[in-house]
């Protein structure tokens, strides 16, 4: 990453990111977020204003990050944002932590933030702007869709398929081989042992799988 980058938003996890590249030494223009005046500081980096601060860099001089972060079921703000400025030529840069180990044979695509502590293994393939949060286990050969949260401490074992815009809860943990349909969300603490259709909670201690829209 040799050239300078704007954040957008100014959240937690915002500042976690600002964290990161700044012991990667990568230099931050500013931060993008309607909610501060312009030229405000925002942990310690200028506010440059909203979205439309950006038409003041073209694609070619400044990579984006993906500072907006994602909860259970509402990844969609996340989402829109990567899927706006990709459109308009605008190209989202991975982010790993010094202090992740990713093996040199996983392959991790467009925009995916990799924070401390996490491990990703031999063979995983991890799609655009997912998040790879602090702590968490990707083993060998899993393959993760797009706009996927993998929240702290989650384990996913060898071979797990993951779809789009699936939210793995803080320390649940996915056993070897199984399948987590597009939409779905494993709640923190949750233990799956077999496939997870599309759409679909499952809640951590409890045996059932239940449909989103049922609350």
């Amino acid at each position: 990453m040799s050239r300078p980058v704007v954040l957008l938003g100014g959240g937690g996890h915002a500042r976690v990111l600002a964290s990161m590249l700044r012991r990667l030494e990568v230099e931050i223009l500013g931060v993008v977020d309607p909610r501060f005046p312009v030229g405000s500081d925002c942990f310690g980096v200028s506010v440059l204003g909203d979205d439309s601060a950006l038409c003041a860099y073209s694609p070619k001089q400044v990579g984006l990050i993906n500072g907006i972060g994602s909860l259970p079921g509402d990844s969609g703000v996340r989402e829109r944002l990567f899927c706006r400025y990709s459109e308009k030529g605008y190209r989202f840069d991975s982010v790993i932590d010094p202090q992740a180990f990713v093996a040199a044979e996983a392959e991790l695509m467009q925009g995916v933030q990799v924070m401390a502590g996490v491990i990703i293994q031999t063979g995983a393939k991890i799609a655009s702007n997912c998040i790879v949060n602090s702590g968490a286990i990707v083993e060998h050969d899993c393959r993760i869709g797009r706009h996927v949260h993998i929240a702290p401490g989650a384990v996913l074992s060898g071979g797990v398929e993951v779809g789009d815009n699936v939210h793995i809860g803080s320390g649940a943990v996915v056993i070897q081989n199984i399948r987590i349909g597009s939409g779905s969300i494993v709640g923190a603490g949750g233990i799956v042992t077999r496939d997870v259709g599309d759409g679909r909670v499952v809640y951590p201690a409890r045996s059932h799988i239940q449909d989103r829209q049922q609350g």
